[in-house]
């Protein structure tokens, strides 16, 4: 299982490798990101298969970034999925990528098949807009914002554009505070949370790997920028100018430009608008070059598209969803100690002290087809319940793990043999599966006959488990 750590603000450093090579030409990507929402988002992280993976927690849904190898190495970013999907599993949570390259979606699609469900938000869509445009405003296209330029220089003679420093930054301080009494003075929630960020982010800037600049006219600051590059483009961060000076704002962004897409950079990354009407229509004067998607991708499992529970016939058997008046025998197999030892549940957990009811073992079962955790079937024997079995942990490559247990009185008989072959039958022919996976606890010699038995195959072992497979061509 993947190890998250929460994202410390005062130890990015180590990211900026990762952030500095990506290619997505999305803005998330990216320290400056990272640093001023990450909070707002829950964003934690971890390092596996040589690759940075995000996770955020928001809404109160769990949510993966594509993996960023600092090679571009497309096997180590596999990897990387692979490790997701595991952890997903372990921890029994949701598989729901955000905020993918539109490069990678065919690459997800191929991978998990078509049944995926995919959106696009045009809010959140980041405008990338050609540097080259923004540095020279040339042709009728931009006529309108080199005439705003050309009317500035005129106006203020005594301007100048430079790059920041730490010493500006009682001065830079002092701008900002009267820009930000205009900005909440709108009593929008984004406005008052993005100047929050800005606030924060500025003693760290430099030391981030960010960059700024400042437009003053004769010495005072007029107009304040900060970016990072990543890839071959620089994603503008902060853009603040004080709008009683005319043309300030298309004059900032073209120095800007101009002072810091040097050789390699061919795009600027202008972020989202947040669905904000203004700022989307002040985002489509300047002529982007692409709108940039970022898809959502939740994959769908084989368990997902079941609404109820099906029945199954065996020569012996039948499967099917343990009734109302079974919930005696059932809570008799879930309460057993010597077999659930190794079924990898014990309720105990849940109560340290007394005992649950009888149907508090079938509403929990039934809770867990609820919610697509796992889908538990009762074995009957002539219309008694002598056991149980389950398809549990489904993966999304068409993979599941199969379980069963019997009451004493059933065992022997080869009962647990007969319906791990009918479920995993049915779990090839009907749900799509393609690979069955059980385990078995090492010293369960009974469990490990069974499971060869039912045409399981071995393919590993560890300290505590064998592992077994099944597919259809066995």
């Amino acid at each position: 299982m993947l190890t998250f750590q929460k994202l410390n603000r005062e130890e990015m450093e180590p990211f900026a490798p990762y952030f500095a090579a990506q290619t997505t030409h999305i803005g998330d990507y990216s320290q400056g990101f990272q640093f001023m929402w990450g909070e707002a988002l829950s964003l934690d992280y971890c390092v596996a298969a040589n690759c940075l993976i995000l996770h955020e927690f928001y809404a109160g849904c769990n949510y993966f970034y594509y993996p960023l190898s600092v090679s571009g190495n497309e096997t180590e970013e596999d990897a990387a999925l692979d490790e997701i999907e595991r952890h997903c599993r372990d921890s029994n949570i949701r598989l729901h990528f955000t905020n993918i390259p539109e490069g990678k979606l065919l690459k997800l699609l191929k991978r998990y098949g078509q049944d995926c469900t995919v959106n696009n938000r045009r809010r959140w869509r980041d405008y990338l807009y050609r540097a080259e445009d923004f540095i020279f405003y040339a042709g009728k296209r931009y006529a309108g914002q080199r005439n705003h330029v050309n009317k500035f220089k005129k106006l203020y003679t005594g301007w100048q554009f430079r790059p920041y420093e730490p010493a500006d930054l009682p001065a830079l301080l002092q701008f900002l505070n009267g820009y930000s009494e205009v900005q909440k003075g709108k009593n929008e929630f984004l406005a008052k949370e993005e100047m929050d960020e800005t606030f924060s982010i500025l003693p760290k800037l430099l030391s981030l790997g960010l960059f700024g600049g400042l437009l003053t006219v004769d010495g005072k600051i007029v107009g304040f920028s900060a970016g990072e590059r990543c890839g071959d483009m620089v994603i503008v961060h902060i853009e603040k100018a004080d709008r009683a000076f005319e043309g300030a704002y298309p004059m900032l962004a073209q120095q800007f430009a101009t002072r810091f897409c040097g050789d390699g950079v061919s795009f600027l990354n202008r972020m989202d608008d947040a669905g904000d009407p203004g700022l989307r229509k002040s985002k489509l004067q300047y002529l982007p070059c692409e709108i940039v998607s970022k898809y959502n991708v939740l994959p769908r499992r084989a368990i997902d598209a079941l609404s109820k529970e099906p029945e199954i016939e065996t020569e012996r058997l039948r499967l099917a969803p343990v009734g109302d008046g079974d919930k005696a025998d059932y809570a008799r197999l879930a309460r057993d100690r010597a077999r659930n030892r190794f079924w990898g549940y014990d309720w105990r957990q849940d109560f340290p002290e007394g005992e649950p009811s009888d149907e508090y073992f079938l509403q929990l079962a039934r809770e867990d087809f609820h919610r697509k955790d796992e889908m538990p079937l009762g074995i009957y024997r002539e219309n008694r319940l002598i056991g149980e079995v389950v398809l549990h942990r489904f993966g999304y490559r068409a993979d599941v793990e199969l379980g069963v247990r019997l009451l004493p009185e059933a065992e022997g008989n080869g009962y647990a043999a007969e319906a791990m072959r009918a479920l995993a039958e049915y779990a090839f022919v009907k749900l799509g599966i393609e690979t069955a996976d059980a385990k078995c606890y090492r010293e369960n010699v009974r469990s490990d006959k069974m499971l060869r038995a039912a045409g399981f195959v071995p393919c590993g072992a560890d300290e505590t488990f064998f592992y077994y497979k099944k597919t259809p061509a066995m």
